[in-house]
């Protein structure tokens, strides 16, 4: 399936499509030094939660959709040069809303997870 939404992303900053279905996508993002928020080399939570939005945006795959809110949980640090992968599912659409569920992982280890709402509008939000 073709994406064709948000096609200028920086995929080594938000994570490379490995599947896109109808309402359905999976990311992995493999973490960089420039991630580190520490010398420990701790991942920035920012790149995980850009990694959610970006599949949940794809799992929509609308070239007008944004995120309008969501609800997350951080559930396990992520250090640098680990590959991490989301799985996002759109469970709820009503009208131009869409309601993603995202989780994403390290192997088989959950690190976040979290409902992100998206809205599909009749034309781009800075139109």
């Amino acid at each position: 399936m073709e994406i064709i939404t948000h096609q200028r992303i920086d995929q080594g900053l938000c994570g490379r499509p490995l599947e896109v279905a109808p309402g359905k996508s999976r990311v992995a993002l493999e973490t960089m030094a420039e991630m580190a928020a520490d010398d420990t080399g701790l991942v920035h939570g920012g790149f995980v939660f850009g990694l959610a939005d970006y599949a949940a945006m794809i799992a929509v795959n609308h070239p007008n959709v944004v995120l309008g809110g969501a609800e997350i949980k951080f559930l396990k640090p992520v250090r640098v040069g680990e590959t991490v992968t989301a799985e996002a599912a759109v469970t709820e659409e009503k009208g131009k809303k869409r309601i993603v569920r995202v989780t994403a992982s390290l192997g088989a280890v959950p690190v976040f997870e979290g409902t992100l709402t998206c809205f599909v509008l009749e034309q781009h939000v800075l139109a």
